[in-house]
């Protein structure tokens, strides 16, 4: 099973993007996803953003994440 989390593009270099999750900053690759800007919000899985998100329902998703998480 996979769990798909958020993860805010802070930078992105070439097809690679930096991306961010509470701090956490990971590189994955945009090649299977157009039109990435940094402040956008994707969804990685196995190194490679595979879909853009709305950043209001990442930023929801998150806070949900962070209520379970305490």
């Amino acid at each position: 099973m996979c769990l798909a989390i958020p993860s805010k593009v802070v930078a992105i270099n070439d097809d690679i993007a930096t991306i961010d999750v509470d701090g956490v900053r990971r590189k994955a690759s945009l090649m299977l996803v157009e039109d990435v800007c940094v402040g956008d919000y994707v969804i990685v899985h196995a190194g490679y953003a595979i879909s853009r998100i709305d950043a209001d329902a990442a930023e929801e998703t998150l806070a949900l994440m962070h209520q379970v998480f305490q």
